[in-house]
């Protein structure tokens, strides 16, 4: 596996047009998997807004004065989730843009003009978008995978893991092969598009000195079929862990 960043991609701004500003600096090939920053998605499709359009309802200046929030960021976080598992010290909430994570996704690095960086509004058509436009530029068809850094549970430190797919794998599903020893697996599903994710992380780094896309060739990713990130979660009825979130917020 051979993976790259494009180190030249310049500031993005809303109506940027991501796919070309990669076509310019890349020279891709069929079957690449291009790994893309959310937030420069959210910028290019505009979805920024500012604190000083927001009023904070009641319970967020609760929040707020209890936890030393601004109010109108916890009124952002409110109203950009449908369930909100956990308060304080962090507000940890289902974001109806798309899984669990803290503050529902709602980012103010990298984002210039004292404004603030929603998720993709659809990241799924967010990198079905890009993919196309990158195969009409170019004739490669290409997998896409969006980013966002997040936590994960029993661990410390974040992650990069996969929140919007076009022609990438999920998962992979070992059930039926043979173990070294002949053994036929039974339950091992390993999340590939997370672990590409988190590998091209590495690459892109925090703050001032990330990479917003990075190129990751040689892999068996790319399927050319039409796959969904919400296929990484857990359906409800099977996820014990908000079930436990659940209990303890009632108790």
């Amino acid at each position: 596996m051979e993976a790259f960043t494009i180190d030249d991609m310049p500031l993005v701004k809303p109506g940027d047009d991501i796919a070309a500003m990669i076509c310019e600096r890349a020279g891709l090939e069929a079957g690449d998997v291009l790994v893309i920053a959310s937030t420069i998605i959210a910028k290019a499709e505009n979805e920024l807004f500012s604190l000083e359009d927001i009023t904070p309802s009641a319970r967020a200046i609760g929040i707020g004065k209890r936890d030393d929030k601004d109010p109108r960021l916890v009124q952002a976080v409110l109203d950009r989730c449908s369930e909100c598992f956990v308060e304080s010290p962090v507000m940890l909430v289902q974001s109806d843009r798309a899984h669990v994570c803290i503050n529902a996704g709602v980012d103010d690095s990298n984002v210039e003009n004292d404004l603030l960086a929603d998720l993709p509004q659809d990241a799924d058509a967010s990198a079905r978008s890009i993919g196309q436009r990158v195969e009409e530029i170019t004739g490669c068809r290409v997998a896409v995978v969006v980013t966002d850094t997040n936590g994960r549970p029993f661990r410390l430190g974040q992650t990069g893991v996969a929140i919007g797919l076009y022609h990438a794998t999920p998962i992979y599903y070992w059930r039926g092969t043979k173990d070294l020893f002949g053994y036929e697996m039974q339950i091992s599903e390993e999340a590939v598009a997370d672990e590409v994710a988190a590998a091209a992380n590495l690459l892109m780094g925090e703050g001032s000195g990330g990479n917003p896309v990075v190129v990751v060739r040689g892999t068996s990713l790319f399927t050319g079929k039409e796959t969904s990130a919400r296929q990484l979660y857990r359906p409800d009825n099977m996820d014990i862990i908000k079930k436990a979130l659940r209990i303890f917020k009632k108790s």
